[in-house]
């Protein structure tokens, strides 16, 4: 595995550091993901991350009529209920566009599907895959689907991705096929099953349906559905292009995807990634959907 000048990982290759601090020696401020006093406030965190989400799909025409949805772990009833695995999951309202959904008008619901706040029912769909994914991963706090574009016609190939990009990396042994289509998810069975498919990834290819990405925080979920879309699209690009030149891809050997998967593809990497979109959307609605 090549590093800087033809070396070899571990061989006395230079490595790329974080720069935390200013030449007087200052140190700098790096996000991360915050500490909270109490778990009422981690419960707005949440929220207001979910409904920025949301509105960042929107911008970038992940919507696509009452499919498509992310939900997200609530910190306090989910705790109450965990002897009995229960998991209150934050989800959208069946009938709002992305693009307008606010924290107040989130779903509360339980691992029946009842709502337990909230005026609106949800997906069917969004509870049989979430409710499952929830309950199998423990570590999950988030997970996002939605039927965009370039995830629905790579999903057709029924096929993980090659690793042709860093960008790809970040899903390297971390992403999966489920191959079993039935049409539209209207049971906890098929639910479970998308869960085992998923395994202990990041990401599961829905073949003929579209991609879905989780995460230990909703940004994390959320910034990994993001590069999933363009990893997809880069592939199918790239598969053209392959097939109309006669020019053969060029992929990343093992070694360097494992190491560039330990640069890009962690939870912390993921979480920071997404505070520009949130911080986008903030300056943009002027804080409308935090209401």
């Amino acid at each position: 595995m090549n590093g800087v000048n033809g070396t070899r990982r571990g061989q006395n290759a230079p490595q790329i550091q974080v720069i935390g601090t200013t030449k007087s020696g200052k140190k700098l401020n790096i996000r991360s993901y915050p500490k909270f006093e109490n778990l009422e406030d981690e419960r707005l965190y949440r929220k207001q991350h979910l409904a920025a989400a949301f509105r960042v799909f929107a911008d970038r025409g992940f919507d696509e009529g009452v499919a498509g949805h992310i939900s997200v772990r609530d910190p306090i009833l989910s705790n109450h209920f965990c002897t009995a695995r229960s998991k209150l999951t934050g989800l959208n309202p069946l009938s709002m566009h992305f693009s307008l959904i606010k924290v107040s008008d989130l779903i509360l619901c339980d691992e029946h599907g009842t709502v337990v706040e909230g005026n609106e029912p949800i997906n069917g769909a969004a509870f049989a895959i979430h409710s499952q994914i929830h309950k199998a991963r423990p570590d999950v706090t988030a997970a996002c689907h939605a039927h965009s574009v370039h995830g629905k016609a790579f999903s057709a190939f029924g096929r993980e991705l090659e690793m042709i990009t860093q960008d790809a990396c970040r899903f390297y042994k971390s992403h999966s096929v489920y191959r079993d289509f039935r049409g539209v998810v209207v049971d906890e069975e098929e639910g479970r099953r998308i869960a085992t498919a998923l395994g202990d990834g990041k990401a599961v290819i829905l073949q003929n349906h579209g991609i879905l990405t989780v995460g230990q925080s909703v940004d994390e979920a959320a910034f990994w559905f993001i590069s999933l879309e363009r990893t997809c699209q880069a592939q199918l690009l790239a598969d053209a292009a392959a097939a109309g030149s006669g020019h053969n891809k060029i992929l990343i050997d093992d070694d360097e995807a494992a190491y560039t998967a330990t640069q890009v593809g962690g939870p912390e990497k993921g979480w920071l990634a997404f505070q520009g979109y949130y911080d986008e959307q903030v300056a943009k609605t002027k804080g409308d959907f935090l209401n």
